[in-house]
């Protein structure tokens, strides 16, 4: 089996497992998350969508995201994606080391983790998808980024939906559109309860750490997996 037809299988067992049936314990953990959304402070709240929104202005619009790096065009699969796990090696550290300063500085340099970890993880997006070879200078690309961003912390009933649009991203033009309402809410409800707890005095250091570099984890495996399924796409 070569290494394309390994990856393949791979990404079809991963999404399979994406859009499954959400489970007792997942639907548990859901409504402990909505109760305790409900105990952040506002000021959380207006932070948090601020930052979202700004961020989803800034890449549509900026080079902000843009890379100055420049990789090897020759590079087969293989090598690309040894050069993406590396990456995101990195920027998972760099998000934990973030994320432990602003947990240990209270409440306010706890907020200001919001919009940090957003451009952490926004500028590894656009460097996936540049190593893959996509040019993520064109409004088309940067929009798939922001499915990809979108699917990474969506509800399970949107995931199979978000799934098809990613794949077909290259033959049907007509969905590609963010519902900005949606988007920001789904990643709001994905991240509150963690970063509620991020700002907890004494425990907000270990808390941000951790979580922050399990939420790039998590982005990172999405960002491959979904540049795998539109590659492979068979229509």
């Amino acid at each position: 089996m070569t290494y394309e037809e390994e990856i393949q299988l791979e990404s079809l067992v991963w999404k399979k497992k994406l859009v499954r049936r959400k489970g007792m314990v997942e639907r548990f953990s859901k409504n402990a998350q909505s109760k305790m959304n409900r105990l952040i402070p506002q000021k959380a709240h207006n932070i948090i969508t601020d930052s979202i929104k700004q961020m989803v202005e800034w890449t549509m619009t900026s080079t902000k995201y843009l890379s100055k790096s420049s990789y090897n065009t020759n590079l087969t699969l293989l090598e690309r994606e040894k050069l993406i796990q590396e990456k995101l090696q990195a920027y998972k550290r760099t998000a934990a080391l973030e994320g432990a300063g602003t947990g240990a500085g209270g409440i306010f340099l706890g907020l200001a983790d919001f919009p940090l970890l957003l451009g952490i993880k926004m500028r590894y997006l656009f460097d996936v998808g540049k190593i893959y070879g996509f040019p993520t200078s064109e409004e088309s690309e940067r929009l798939f980024l922001l499915h990809v961003f979108q699917l990474a912390f969506s509800r399970e009933e949107q995931k199979e939906e978000l799934v098809e649009v990613i794949e077909a991203w290259d033959t049907n033009v007509k969905v590609r559109s963010i519902e900005w309402q949606t988007w920001q809410q789904d990643y709001r409800d994905y991240i509150d309860l963690i970063k509620m707890l991020q700002l907890v005095p004494g425990v907000g250091a270990v808390v941000g750490a951790v979580a922050n570099y399990h939420l790039l984890d998590h982005l990172g495996e999405t960002a491959i997996q979904c540049y795998r399924l539109r590659m492979f796409y068979k229509g």
